[in-house]
């Protein structure tokens, strides 16, 4: 896959990133997009390896290799250096229902499993992943897509995070009636209060989550299950419930610690719930968030 020579040709070149000073000015992206002739060359880069380990998704040694979606990544890594998008997309979404946000939060492990990682710097995959996708809305390849059957059995997926609108998704396509249940104002979960939005900014996420019901799938909001709504009722209502609550409560292993009751201590749900809520609500205004404000911090 890619260009035989193309690792000895081209050099690692991931997203610039805006300078710290002008990151503070706002809450935005600070990755910036890369010109369509270097993420060619990155996807050169991808040597053809004998082994691929980097889409594999095993356990070797106790410790977690490559994707753990199983990404076709050397296909589209060859199909990007080839320029043809389009078909790297479909290739893409194969395996992966939410590339956008994988291609901005995930770890990588696909990189640290890149075989021209023994003795290169390895092929920018998360940056290629990215690109890939962001080009797919950009030319508006990427559209709903409702399923020509139903089943006639209704599914309900009590938690939107990442792991609930995934089984949405899913089951939806499957020919199933979907409904989400969240127990939060926004759907998205650690999606949408998790993850700051400099790191992935809240539009894709209801950007997707728009893409899920133009395909069929049901959200409710502000709708716990057990308060709201009793779990005896979803279970006779539903022909099967999945259960993708996340997990949002905090283990306190500090709590017998000297000063653990001390002002300023937060969790980071709580933090960044709360940062985030007061953002999208009142772009901060509200006064609804903690501030560390010329404060020294410990994380």
């Amino acid at each position: 896959m890619g260009k035989p020579t193309g690792f000895k040709e081209y050099s690692r070149q991931t997203a610039v990133e805006s300078d710290p000073n002008q990151r503070i000015k706002n809450w935005n992206e600070f990755a910036e997009k890369i010109e369509l002739k270097v993420l060619q060359q990155q996807g050169a880069r991808c040597m053809d390896c004998g082994i691929p380990f980097c889409h594999t998704g095993d356990i070797m040694a106790g410790m977690a290799a490559g994707c753990p979606v199983h990404n076709l990544i050397p296909e589209w890594n060859d199909l990007v250096y080839h320029d043809d998008w389009r078909e790297a997309l479909d290739r893409l979404h194969k395996t992966n229902n939410f590339p956008e946000f994988t291609g901005r939060v995930c770890p990588a492990p696909c990189e640290g499993s890149c075989t021209l990682g023994i003795n290169e710097p390895p092929v920018a995959i998360k940056t290629i992943e990215k690109a890939i996708v962001d080009r797919g809305f950009a030319e508006n390849w990427i559209k709903p897509h409702p399923p020509g059957k139903r089943t006639g059995k209704k599914v309900a997926i009590v938690g939107s995070g990442p792991a609930g609108l995934a089984a949405a998704a899913q089951l939806n396509q499957a020919g199933h009636e979907c409904t989400v249940y969240e127990r939060d104002d926004r759907i998205g979960g650690l999606l949408m209060y998790g993850i700051p939005n400099m790191k992935l900014e809240k539009q894709l996420v209801e950007r997707r989550v728009q893409l899920l019901r133009d395909e069929g799938v049901t959200f409710e909001t502000n709708t716990a299950i057990g308060k709201d709504i009793n779990a005896k009722d979803l279970m006779d209502r539903f022909d099967a419930v999945v259960l993708a609550t996340g997990a949002t409560v905090p283990n306190d292993f500090f709590a017998k610690t000297p000063g653990r009751d001390l002002k300023g201590i937060h969790f980071a749900m709580e933090f960044l719930g709360k940062n985030t809520k007061s953002l999208l609500d009142s772009n901060l205004e509200d006064g609804n968030y903690i501030s560390a404000k010329d404060k020294h911090v410990i994380v």
